[in-house]
């Protein structure tokens, strides 16, 4: 089951169409003195609903102490609902995102902070992979719940069509969103315990495409992605190793770096000579795959 939301600001009504939606972020503020003039009446449209609801501020360079308390100062938030920091704007660095991400957790640890971010950004500005409690991405060009990404997200921006950006949430069911937002709900009535849900499906990596990719992609025009999917779990991997930079560790070539990146991972796992080539072996990668979430497959 997908659950499906969306994000308004001041470009959209305020009683926006709410049919089929488990969740909405809405726009509060922006820079030091921005108030969205639709909040209130946007946010009353969500709650009424029965939505889970976000709230975000939309970025501006510096000034990351004055932004926290405006923010912090206008929104009218409730347990159980989000905080999410909207990381789009030219010359708003990774230290300006850090310290207002940071400083919000600090002064409300009750609340899920998210980033919102678009591919680019994450992967050619961030170097930290740091998204607070979640990332949500936007990736317009990938189909829902399927950014073309490797690292972990919780929401996804998949559609800026129609006038209103559309989106979807990594979770089974709202109730499941609201656990994990935090919301605080009444006491049940005494009943037995639940089986524990099954735990999920680690992604599957296949051993025959990573190799074909490590002697394949290297020789090829440069970025050339030859089985990408396999490739990026094994890329966020080594990222996480240390071995390889984050700028090559989600872009689902094996070029020559990861090829050199693996290769000090198979030395690392004790192997040498022609044994640390750089072309993955199943021993090795299913190593990696035990202590980065994945399974190998042929």
């Amino acid at each position: 089951m997908s659950l499906f939301g969306v994000d308004v600001s001041s470009y959209q009504p305020s009683d926006f169409d709410v049919s089929g939606l488990s969740f909405a972020f809405v726009k509060a503020t922006e820079g030091t003195g921005y108030v969205n003039p639709k909040y209130s009446a946007q946010l009353a449209t969500a709650r009424n609903a029965g939505l889970v609801v976000g709230h975000y501020h939309f970025a501006h360079p510096g000034n990351a102490d004055a932004q926290v308390q405006h923010f912090l100062n206008r929104v009218d938030v409730r347990q159980g609902e989000i905080l999410a920091y909207d990381w789009e704007a030219s010359g708003v660095s990774q230290a300006d995102r850090d310290a207002f991400m940071k400083s919000v957790k600090a002064l409300r640890p009750d609340l899920k902070v998210v980033l919102y971010c678009n591919r680019d950004f994450w992967r050619n500005v961030d170097t930290e992979s740091y998204a607070g409690d979640g990332l949500w991405i936007a990736d317009p060009n990938a189909p829902a719940g399927r950014p073309n990404i490797s690292f972990p997200w919780v929401f996804h921006q998949y559609s800026w069509t129609g006038g209103i950006d559309r989106n979807v949430a990594r979770f089974g069911s709202i109730g499941e969103l609201r656990a994990w937002a935090g919301e605080i709900a009444p006491a049940p009535a005494p009943a037995p315990a639940p089986a524990p849900a099954p735990a999920p499906a680690r992604p599957q990596v296949s051993l025959n495409h990573v190799v074909e990719a490590a002697r394949t992609d290297p020789g090829a025009a440069q970025g050339y992605q030859s089985h990408p999917d396999d490739v990026r779990p094994v890329e966020a991997a080594l990222v996480a190793e240390g071995l390889l930079a984050a700028q090559y560790g989600y872009d689902g070539s094996f070029g020559s770096t990861s090829v050199a990146a693996y290769a000090e991972w198979q030395r690392r796992c004790g192997y040498t000579g022609a044994s640390a080539n750089g072309i993955p072996g199943h021993a090795s990668l299913a190593l990696l795959g035990q202590r980065h979430g994945f399974e190998v497959v042929a």
